[in-house]
């Protein structure tokens, strides 16, 4: 397997920023590719030993595009994730003044975070989306565009200016991104992880995601992201993506993927891993029966009464 890394490209996205924060991102050449679909595609082909992506930010939810490429295809797998404090800076040719712009481009995840900023300052401008912020950067150098939302780290690399900084609709606004390469054993367990998952129901019926939903309750495992994507086979056909705080090592988190496993058509499993904020799972103290020790004492039980031991 190649000693490389693919990300979102090109060069100064917010992608590769992340990425450097990775201490073995300084032993891996780093790949840009122009999508999430082709970086993801790298390592399903072999060219890269992994790829890192946006996978959800805290203004709009998750980001579809990778979240439906986890969903589909060879399955790939999860093995860390990093946060990172997003601001834009409004990146231009040398020379352009605010008046002087008609059509500005980023990242579709771009737009939400900006909106009310573009409301009050650029009111008519026309939005245009790029394959990613540095690559709407690339577009304005070319002339095609008249501004771009991106880094202000991006201004030098493409020969731009930054307008404005410091850009922001919500205050400590953060993407999460994450290494996902070829399914393997996840790594032990630290104490403060995170477990994905992809569920499919067998059928559309009533109280059915409370009944999925269920199996996470009655063990104490707090969930902390819940999406759901069209499968693609019509109109109300679903399968919802799960974050859930724990390692699939922990007999809670265990025993609810089993459950899961035997009532839902099927169960992808994405990966356990460190989380990238602080704190341990909320496993709450009042609810009884979530420990790792609760759950093999009450197994031990069932095969003591299964050998006539009760």
């Amino acid at each position: 397997m190649p000693a490389s890394y693919a990300y979102l490209g090109p060069e100064g996205t917010f992608t590769e920023v992340a990425l450097r924060t990775l201490p073995e991102a300084a032993t891996r050449e780093l790949i840009p590719y122009v999508s999430v679909q082709s970086a993801l595609d790298a390592v399903r082909a072999g060219e890269a030993e992994a790829a890192f992506v946006p996978i959800e930010n805290s203004v709009e939810g998750g980001i579809t595009t990778t979240l439906d490429e986890l969903v589909a295809g060879t399955p790939l797998t999860i093995y860390r994730e990093v946060l990172l404090s997003i601001t834009f800076a409004l990146l231009v040719r040398p020379g352009t003044r605010l008046s002087d712009i008609k059509t500005v481009t980023a990242h579709p995840a771009a737009q939400p975070q900006v909106r009310n900023w573009l409301k009050k300052h650029l009111p008519d401008v026309v939005w245009e989306s790029a394959a990613s912020n540095a690559d709407g950067a690339r577009l304005v150098q070319e002339g095609r565009y008249d501004a771009a939302f991106a880094g202000e780290f991006a201004a030098a690399r493409y020969g731009l200016e930054a307008l404005e900084t410091g850009i922001h609709d919500a205050e400590n606004a953060q993407t999460r991104f994450v290494l996902v390469g070829r399914p393997a054993r996840p790594a032990a367990p630290t104490g403060a992880d995170k477990t994905s998952i992809v569920l499919w129901q067998r059928d559309d019926h009533p109280g059915g995601l409370r009944d999925l939903l269920g199996e996470f309750a009655t063990r104490g495992v707090n969930l902390m992201l819940l999406q759901s994507r069209p499968t693609g086979a019509g109109i109300g056909n679903y399968c919802f993506c799960i974050d859930a705080e724990g390692h699939i090592s922990d007999r809670r988190v265990a025993e609810t993927l089993m459950g899961l496993k035997r009532v839902c058509l099927q169960v992808r499993f994405l990966g356990s891993y460190p989380r990238a904020d602080v704190g341990p799972p909320k496993v709450r103290d009042l609810q009884p029966g979530t420990s790792d020790e609760e759950f093999a004492s009450a197994a031990d039980w069932v095969a003591r009464c299964q050998d006539g031991r009760f």
